[in-house]
C-alpha cells in the first residue's frame, strides 16, 4: 500500500485548512482583511491552489459559513450529552446557548453579517444558511428544554431566549461583558424555568 496521501485526500486537505483559515482570519481580523490572499498564506497554500478550489472570496467566504454553521449546530448536539437532568437544566442549557454567541464562530460569522448587510449577491448566500441554522438552534433548544414547542408561549420563549443569547454576544464583540451576562443569565435561567413550568395558554 502507497503511503502517499491519495490525491482526493490531499485537496479536501488544503479545502479543509482554507475555510479554517477564513473562519480565523474573520474573527481575528474582520471582513475587509479576509481576502483570498491573506487566507491562503496563512493556510499555507498558493494563491493558485486557493483559487483552484474558490475562485472567488464570496465563493470562499460562503464555503466558510456553511463549515461554520455545521461546525456551530455539532458543537450543541455534542455539548448536549454533558448537560445535567432535573434542576439546574434549564440554567446549563441557556448557558450552552449564550457561550455558542460569545465564540469565535459566532464573531466570524457577524463579520460576514455586516459586509451582506450592503452587498446584496452576499446577502442572497448568507441568508439561507443563517435561517437554517436558526431553525436548527430553536429546535435544539427545545428539545434540550423538553418544552412542547407547539405550545405558542413555549415556542416565544425559547425564541427570546435565543434572540437574548444573540444579544448577548453582540454586547461582548467590543468589551469584555462577562460579569453583567453572568448575572443576566442567572436571572433569565429562573424566569425561563419558572415560565415554562406553568400550564400552557389556551
Amino acid at each position: 500500500m502507497s503511503t502517499r496521501e491519495p490525491k482526493q485526500e490531499r485537496s479536501r486537505a488544503t479545502r479543509r485548512r482554507l475555510l479554517e483559515s477564513a473562519i480565523d482570519c474573520l474573527a481575528a481580523h474582520g471582513w475587509q482583511a479576509t481576502t483570498v490572499s491573506v487566507v491562503a498564506e496563512q493556510a499555507g497554500v498558493s494563491r493558485g491552489a486557493a483559487q483552484h478550489h474558490f475562485p472567488t472570496r464570496e465563493d470562499l467566504i460562503t464555503a466558510a459559513l456553511e463549515l461554520m454553521t455545521d461546525s456551530r449546530l455539532e458543537l450543541i448536539r455534542e455539548e448536549a450529552r454533558g448537560l445535567p437532568d432535573g434542576p439546574g437544566r434549564t440554567e446549563a442549557v441557556l448557558r450552552r446557548m449564550v457561550e455558542h454567541f460569545t465564540s469565535p464562530l459566532f464573531k466570524a460569522a457577524l463579520q460576514v453579517w455586516t459586509a451582506a448587510a450592503a452587498d446584496e449577491s452576499l446577502k442572497q448566500r448568507i441568508v439561507p444558511l443563517e435561517a437554517r441554522f436558526g431553525r436548527a438552534a430553536h429546535r435544539v433548544t427545545v428539545e434540550l428544554l423538553g418544552v412542547d414547542d407547539s405550545d405558542p408561549v413555549a415556542h416565544r420563549l425559547v425564541q427570546g431566549t435565543l434572540d437574548m443569547a444573540r444579544g448577548l454576544g453582540l454586547a461582548d464583540v467590543l468589551t469584555d461583558d462577562s460579569a453583567r451576562r453572568e448575572r443576566i443569565v442567572l436571572q433569565w435561567s429562573a424566569t425561563l424555568d419558572a415560565a415554562l413550568r406553568r400550564s400552557p395558554s389556551p
